[in-house]
């Protein structure tokens, strides 16, 4: 059966997911990190004997955004909130500029005459322009570019970087603090030890 558009469509936060809930885990280095994830919660396990073993819930990826916090009610209608907005200032290498006019091409039409009948055909198939908050594009205002990988070439640990590690990393340090063994323990490297083309063949990071 095919989802029809009202079933699926979600206006605000208030939809919760079953079995789960929007957990956050926040930075080190830069304390005003909040990483998104969904705890899952599992079911116990029956063992042979009846008796029920509890399960630890498991964090994946939140990719809902605002939508998946149910403290939150975002509106679309609105934009999203300039998360980064204070990370990309506070190192002081960019400044605003005027941006150019908005033209048909960038709506997806060909000409404005063509732009002006979308938006003044039938509610369907009409063109609706952005209402919402506008923001003035940036540029490198330092003499040098404002990539992720220039920040590390120099040493910089920013909060963009921070935010990818504690979402990949997940709970891995966690499950190294439990001292499992054998061939689950093989499967957690030390992070601390270099993993590259020159030493494919390093001992095991937590030994038996």
């Amino acid at each position: 059966m095919i989802a029809s558009k009202e079933s699926v469509e979600t206006k605000s936060s208030d939809y919760v997911m079953p079995n789960s809930q929007r957990v956050y885990v926040e930075g080190e280095l830069h304390p005003d990190i909040r990483v998104p994830f969904r705890e899952i919660s599992l079911a116990p396990t029956k063992d042979f004997s009846g008796n029920l073993e509890p399960n630890e819930p498991v964090r994946v990826y939140d990719c809902s955004g605002p939508w998946g916090d149910p403290q939150q009610a975002p509106d679309s209608a609105q934009g999203l909130a300039p998360l980064r907005a204070e990370w990309i200032s506070g190192r002081g290498d960019v400044a605003e500029y005027e941006g150019r006019e908005i033209k048909p091409e960038d709506n997806g039409y060909l000409t404005r005459g063509h732009e002006e009948f979308a938006s003044n055909a039938e509610r369907k198939n009409r063109l609706e322009h952005f209402q919402g908050t506008k923001r003035r594009p940036l540029r490198a205002s330092a003499g040098h570019p404002v990539t992720q990988l220039w920040y590390a070439r120099q040493g910089i640990i920013t909060p963009e970087m921070e935010f990818i590690a504690i979402r990949e990393n997940g709970r891995r340090a966690a499950a190294q603090a439990s001292c499992l063994c054998g061939p689950q323990a093989s499967r957690l490297p030390d992070p601390s030890t270099r993993r590259d083309a020159r030493s494919p063949h390093r001992q095991d990071a937590c030994a038996p």
